[in-house]
């Protein structure tokens, strides 16, 4: 890298790093925030040039790093998979601190506490991701299982998947959650098709159904709030 690409030859008040340590972080733009990140460039290009580069890869939004595989992020010059697991760690550090996480142990009081669970985690997903949360008699959580990865226009969700674990842990109760890509939570006639078939199946193995709800883009819909059974 040549002297007046590299960022150490910067003056303080421009280099990333010294910037937030300075003048705080809420001084950096999101390209030097993400440079810190990455802490070095690469041949030919300094850090904060990758660090755009990183932010054009995610269409210049900082949450479309969210949608971002590794695969993705390795294509784009001077990512290797290092600097990937860097990017891919803090992204889901993001989601977490998000989430109103619903731990086990703890009882169900409603929809919202699913949507603040989940809706940090699947918002940005590029295709269907369908959950199931188990719970035990008093509606207490036991554990979420992720049921299946669908395509773009939907997930195939098969009751042994869905059930099966709920029977393993004893569940009592069971709820389900999935996205719709599009941002739209409507959910689709194969959603209601779905739900339906689930809610039989439980109703014959003994394991009560209490909901489906359905992740957009900042809102979502329960299937049991919204008169959908």
């Amino acid at each position: 890298m040549s002297e007046q690409l590299a960022v150490k030859h910067w003056s303080r008040g421009e280099r990333p790093r010294e910037k937030l340590l300075d003048q705080g972080a809420a001084a950096c733009s999101t390209g030097e925030l993400l440079a810190i990140v990455l802490r070095s460039g690469s041949e030919g290009e300094n850090v904060v040039e990758q660090a755009r580069a990183v932010l054009d890869a995610a269409g210049d939004r900082l949450r479309g790093l969210a949608g971002l595989s590794k695969t993705e992020l390795c294509a784009v010059k001077g990512i290797g998979p290092a600097k990937a697991a860097q990017l891919l760690a803090l992204v889901e550090l993001a989601k977490r601190f998000g989430e109103e996480e619903f731990r086990t142990g703890e009882p169900l009081r409603g929809s919202i506490d699913v949507y603040r669970h989940f809706c940090e985690r699947l918002a940005d997903q590029r295709c269907e991701v369908f959950y199931a949360v188990l719970l035990d008699s008093k509606h207490r959580k036991i554990r979420d299982v992720c049921v299946s990865m669908g395509s773009l226009t939907g997930s195939i969700v098969h009751p042994r998947e869905v059930f099966l674990p709920a029977i393993r842990d004893s569940a009592a109760a069971v709820l389900f959650v999935h996205n719709h890509p599009s941002g739209d939570p409507t959910p689709s006639a194969e959603d209601l098709l779905i739900t339906r078939r689930l809610r039989e199946v439980g109703e014959l193995i003994g394991v009560k159904v209490l909901d489906h709800v359905v992740i957009g883009r900042g809102r979502y819909v329960s299937f049991v709030d919204d008169g959908y059974w």
